[in-house]
């Protein structure tokens, strides 16, 4: 059964201008600790994957935070929420701490999609309830 649907689209050269006024403590307070090795990672190689990377990371959270039904108030937290990335690709969602708990008591289980262009970045999510996980 559907819990919740969320979506968020994100301009990607918004984000690069926050990151110029507030340096890496923007990606810092929204990305979570494997989140943000990758994002290093792909920023050192070339800065316009790092920000696309972080762009669509934080389009998924805002799109999570709806489908759950909380918006951004806890449990929900930006690094609480880490959206990774299976050995085949398919991005995945990990959460940790009280959301972690919050999302295992409901029984809810949440499926996203990502994608970004040159200028902008979008996700999708689907939680579902009382799924297997």
């Amino acid at each position: 059964m559907i819990y919740g649907i969320g979506t968020d689209i994100c301009d990607i050269r918004r984000l690069r201008a926050t990151l110029a006024r507030r340096g890496d403590r923007f990606a810092e307070k929204v990305l979570g600790p494997a989140e943000l090795q990758v994002f290093q990672t792909r920023r050192a190689r070339s800065e316009m994957r790092g920000v696309a990377y972080l762009a669509t990371r934080f389009s998924a959270k805002e799109a999570f935070s709806k489908a759950i039904g909380l918006g951004m108030r806890t449990p929900m937290a930006w690094r609480s929420c880490e959206i990774l990335n299976l050995p085949s690709g398919a991005p995945v969602i990990r959460l940790s701490g009280a959301l972690a708990v919050w999302f295992g008591a409901e029984q809810l289980c949440a499926h996203v999609t990502l994608t970004d262009e040159s200028d902008y970045a979008a996700s999708f999510v689907v939680v579902e309830k009382g799924l297997p996980r």
